[in-house]
């Protein structure tokens, strides 16, 4: 694919004591989105944020708010990310049944942002045929949801690359996000295999220079 490669810096990895000072950073490296790990300690083994800080975070960025909701009960907790000001709400298809998926593709569509939903690294990529024409993004996770930090799983490009193939054969115009383990060792694989947008959090926050990563990631893919 030869359109720029998004770049999303996850702010899980940023320092909480100053997340104005983190939001500015990435609109200095040129980010494009901010990707917000939201965790209930329930669906993975770690708390982390929620809505009150999509709130907070609303006005004081331009940039596109990615909230990536794994929870059990993702359904419930869409309208609160909505209402927050969140630009894309994903939810894991683990956490719901078939029917409840589709209502919540609906639910964030109708709050008027776009609808993603994600697969854990064990999960059967099958799984996500009955949505390619409703959902805007698959976010395809190349680590166990639950801690950053992570290293990337060998074989998660071939992941994307079935994502972007099913999207292809059905005639579905969607992006594809992947999250773990991504930097500059890892980007060029994952861009090769299709994927549209990056996320990373130690990549960018742990950097000596945060404002030259995305450029720098960008490069790696060739894009």
């Amino acid at each position: 694919m030869s359109k720029e490669l998004l770049v999303a810096p996850s702010i899980l990895s940023a320092d909480f004591l100053d997340m104005g000072r983190a939001l500015s950073l990435m609109e200095e490296a040129g980010a494009d989105w901010v990707h917000v790990d939201v965790m209930d300690g329930h669906f993975v083994p770690n708390i982390t944020m929620g809505v009150p800080l999509v709130a907070a975070i609303r006005p004081q960025t331009p940039l596109v708010i990615d909230a990536h909701l794994m929870v059990s009960n993702p359904c419930r907790q869409i309208p609160w990310f909505l209402d927050a000001g969140a630009d894309i709400v994903t939810f894991h298809i683990e956490a719901v049944s078939e029917g409840e998926a589709h209502d919540a593709i609906a639910a964030i569509h109708e709050g008027g942002a776009r609808a993603g939903i994600s697969v854990k690294p064990k999960t059967d990529i099958s799984l996500l045929a009955p949505f390619m024409g409703e959902v805007d993004m698959v976010l395809v996770m190349s680590v166990e949801p639950g801690f950053s930090g992570q290293s990337f799983i060998e074989g998660s490009e071939e992941r994307i690359a079935a994502v972007r193939e099913m999207a292809a054969s059905t005639g579905a115009d969607i992006m594809v996000q992947v999250d773990g383990g991504i930097g500059g060792a890892t980007v060029a694989r994952v861009a090769d295999a299709g994927v549209d947008c990056i996320v990373c959090g130690n990549a960018f926050f742990k950097a000596d220079d945060p404002r030259a990563v995305p450029a720098a990631l960008r490069a790696a893919a060739g894009r």
